[in-house]
Parts: C-alpha cells; sequence; structure tokens
C-alpha cells in the first residue's frame, strides 16, 4: 500500500510537468524555423505548451462542426494567418490566430481575439459568412477573408492584389496538406 501511495505522490508531482511541457522556437539568420522541447541555447524563445495542440484541435472541431467548414481548412487559415501564434498581430492591425480586423471581430461578437476559442469561432463565422456570399467559391472567399469582400465584388473576383493571389495559393497549400494529415499541425 505504501509503495503505491510514493508511486502516487511521484506521478502527482512529475505528470503535470509532463502533460503541459513546453514547445520552444527560433528563428535563424536565412528565415529558418527550430522547435524543440529542449532549448539549447538563449535564442530559443517560449512558444506554447503540448497541450495547447489538444486544445486547438478541439476548438478548430467544435467550429468546423458549428459553420459547417473542412477541419483542415480552418488550420489552413490559422496556419497562413499566424502560424498558430495567439499573440500575433500585422502591421495592418489584424490579430490573434485568425488574423482578425478589430471591425471584423466587432462584426462577429470576437471581444478578445487574443483568446484562441473567441478567434477560431468568430474567424471561422466569417469565413462560412464569406463561403455563402460568394456562392461557396473557395477561391473567393479566400480572396474576401484576404482582401475584404468590397475588393472581390469591385474586381468581380479575385483582385489583382500580388498579396491576395499568394495568399489564396498557400491556404489551398496548407488545405491540401492537412486534409492528407488530419493529425498535424
Amino acid at each position: 500500500m505504501r509503495l503505491i501511495s510514493i508511486y502516487f505522490l511521484v506521478a502527482l508531482v512529475f505528470l503535470p510537468n509532463i502533460v503541459a511541457a513546453g514547445i520552444y522556437r527560433y528563428v535563424d539568420a536565412n528565415g529558418g524555423v527550430h522547435f524543440t522541447n529542449v532549448p539549447t541555447s538563449s535564442e530559443y524563445r517560449f512558444y506554447r505548451t503540448e497541450g495547447d495542440r489538444y486544445r486547438l484541435e478541439s476548438l478548430i472541431a467544435h467550429s468546423a462542426e458549428t459553420f459547417q467548414l473542412d477541419r483542415a481548412l480552418i488550420k489552413a487559415v490559422i496556419k497562413v494567418e499566424s502560424d498558430f501564434d495567439p499573440q500575433v498581430i500585422s502591421k495592418r492591425g489584424a490579430q490573434g490566430l485568425m488574423q482578425l480586423m478589430p471591425e471584423t471581430a466587432v462584426e462577429v461578437g470576437v471581444n478578445n481575439p487574443f483568446d484562441p476559442s473567441q478567434s477560431i469561432y468568430g474567424g471561422s463565422m466569417y469565413l462560412r459568412k464569406m463561403l455563402d456570399s460568394f456562392n461557396r467559391n473557395l477561391d473567393y472567399a479566400l480572396a474576401a477573408y484576404n482582401a475584404g469582400p468590397n475588393a472581390v465584388r469591385k474586381y468581380g473576383g479575385i483582385p489583382p492584389f500580388e498579396e491576395t493571389r499568394n495568399y489564396i495559393k498557400r491556404v489551398r497549400h496548407y488545405f491540401d496538406f492537412y486534409r492528407r494529415n488530419e493529425s498535424t499541425f
């Protein structure tokens, strides 16, 4: 009985550290991104806990079901928009995982775009709205997500912006990747 108690105590002490192990990353001079769970130099910065992945998977699955979206599409948008960094702010002021502009965040009821649950829910809602607005045309919906629906309407399709055209290509690339590798982040 005493031996079981000791194992239980050891598990209580060490299990939280195992479950919430940190992931660290650094970007080298050539733009290469390096990840580790055991940083070997001061160049590595805390990125997120390993448990975050499972929480994000759950939030993505919930929003995918709620808004009838493919989970791989939501992941692809998050990857291209923020590279899964919930604290990122773009040069233009877009915020959070799904890079919601402040006006868009208000439109979809997001109070805190840095909260992953709000960002994923609001971004997914907006993505569904863009798909519905453009007759389920994925390229037009992605262009609207990136450049705004008025730009898509003005040009009668994908705007002639290099950034928007590259955005669509990148999202489609990751969409295909996540469809083939469902459990990958």
